[in-house]
């Protein structure tokens, strides 16, 4: 196996796309299946951007393709956490949910998935899955913090009690049920707390920012966790 095809692999193992990988390295499109040799420097850039791959593995074959890897890793047991069972709202679920979030009788009708919560992430309160559809929330400039197409928000209600006061937009992003633009992911850039409008803003800059006010808001919740398919 060559040193690019490994990089593939390691790719691969990882979910990480091609273009996201040159976004990321600044290496040119196509120069992974150019050739077989890396080159010192451009091993070095990688390295530099995918610290846990392991250079030993990449130049000899040696040892495993992550580091650390090969220590033994203790099993994190249950009580670490707080299991608690979702409701979900898929993709095609999200106008129903808009239209019947209130009703008691239709959250009993969505399906729910197990979620690890720890202390930190506040497990009291009320909780609600969406799963991401389209790329709005897909930046090239910082994939780390995109939300891909089928990515399951763990999403934590936010109490209209506290729209009153400013929302702690740099923490976290929002899903926003709104009555004209649905069942929405974005980030909040800004908070004016005498008006109730708040500016919504998409990772990717194909989209525009918009001013929503909080009185056309029927629901607003944090994204405390991401849940993604790793096979992505």
């Amino acid at each position: 196996m060559t040193d690019k095809e490994k990089i593939l692999q390691y790719l691969d193992y990882k979910g990480i796309s091609k273009n996201k990988f040159y976004v990321k390295t600044g290496l040119s499109v196509g120069f992974l299946d150019k050739g077989s040799s890396l080159g010192v420097d451009k091993l070095k850039i990688i390295i530099d951007n995918y610290p846990d791959l392991n250079v030993d593995w990449i130049l000899t074959g040696e040892g495993e393709m992550i580091k650390g890897k090969e220590k033994k890793q203790e099993a994190i047991p249950i009580t670490a956490g707080i299991v608690k069972y979702v409701p979900l709202v898929s993709q095609y679920a999200k106008a129903g949910y808009l239209s019947g979030f209130a009703d008691e009788n239709y959250m009993e009708t969505l399906p729910t998935i197990p979620v690890i919560l720890t202390q930190e992430q506040e497990p009291k309160g009320e909780y609600v899955c969406f799963e991401v559809s389209g790329d709005s929330m897909i930046s090239e400039e910082h994939p780390e913090e995109s939300l891909f197409d089928g990515d399951i928000l763990v999403c934590r209600n936010v109490s209209k009690d506290y729209w009153r006061s400013k929302l702690h937009i740099s923490q976290w992003d929002f899903v926003i049920v709104d009555q004209e633009e649905g069942v929405i992911v974005k980030r909040i850039i800004d908070h004016d707390v005498n008006s109730g409008n708040i500016t919504i803003h998409s990772l990717n800059p194909m989209f525009e920012n918009k001013v929503l006010n909080l009185s056309h808001i029927d629901k607003l919740f944090n994204v405390v966790k991401v849940m993604r398919d790793r096979r992505r």
